[in-house]
C-alpha cells in the first residue's frame, strides 16, 4: 500500500490525467489505477484517461469538458460546438441535438468521453473562440445535417443580418466557409 499512497499524492483533486502522467509515481500503474478507481480517488473517462473527483455536497464534480478534452488531445488547440448553440442565433433553429463537435487537428472520429460522445472533426482552421458570426458560418457548413428547413434558415438570416457585424460575417466566411456558405453571405451584402 506504500506504492499507493506515492501515486495517491500525486492526484490533484479536479484535475484530469492521462495514465502516462500517474506512471512515473507507480511501478504498477494498472494496478494502482483500478485500486484508485475501485476506492472512488479516481474515475476512469476513457481508456488511458482518469478524473481526480471533487467532493461537494452534492456527490462527486464532474471533470471541465475543456480539460478532458484537453488531455484527451494532448493540447488546446481545438474548439467545441454544438448545434445547439445556433439556437441562440435567433435564426428560427428550435432542435436540440445530442452531440458536440470538437474541431481540431489531430483526429476524426467519434469518441465517448465519460459518459458523452464527441465528435472529433478534423479541420485546417476554425477560431479560437466562438462568436455569433462564427456560429453563422457553421450552421452554413452544416445545414444540410440539421433536422430545420434549409430556406428558411437562409430567409431568416437575410432579415437579421443587422444583428450581426457584416465585417466579421464577412471574415468568418473568407476564412472558416465553404463555397456554399461564401455564396450565401455574398448574396446578403
Amino acid at each position: 500500500m506504500y506504492k499507493l499512497d506515492n501515486l495517491r499524492k500525486s492526484i490533484r483533486k479536479g484535475l484530469v490525467y492521462r495514465r502516462e502522467d500517474l506512471a512515473k509515481s507507480s511501478k504498477s500503474i494498472d494496478r494502482d489505477l483500478a485500486n484508485l478507481v475501485r476506492e472512488g480517488s479516481l474515475k476512469k473517462i476513457a481508456q488511458g484517461l482518469y478524473y481526480a473527483p471533487k467532493k461537494t455536497a452534492f456527490g462527486d464534480s464532474a471533470p471541465e469538458e475543456k480539460d478532458v478534452i484537453k488531455k484527451y488531445l494532448k493540447g488546446d488547440d481545438f474548439l467545441i460546438t454544438s448545434p445547439n448553440y445556433y439556437n441562440s442565433l435567433g435564426l428560427g433553429t428550435t432542435q436540440l441535438y445530442n452531440s458536440k463537435k470538437v474541431y481540431n487537428h489531430k483526429k476524426h472520429e467519434d469518441v465517448k468521453l465519460g459518459n458523452k460522445v464527441y465528435q472529433f472533426r478534423r479541420k485546417s482552421k476554425f477560431p479560437k473562440q466562438l462568436s455569433s458570426e462564427y456560429l453563422v458560418i457553421d450552421l452554413l457548413n452544416n445545414i444540410k445535417s440539421l433536422e430545420e428547413d434549409e430556406q428558411t434558415l437562409v430567409d431568416n438570416l437575410k432579415s437579421k443580418v443587422p444583428h450581426f457585424n457584416k465585417e466579421l460575417l464577412k471574415k468568418n466566411a473568407d476564412k472558416y466557409g465553404s463555397i456554399k456558405a461564401k455564396k450565401i453571405i455574398n448574396k446578403l451584402e
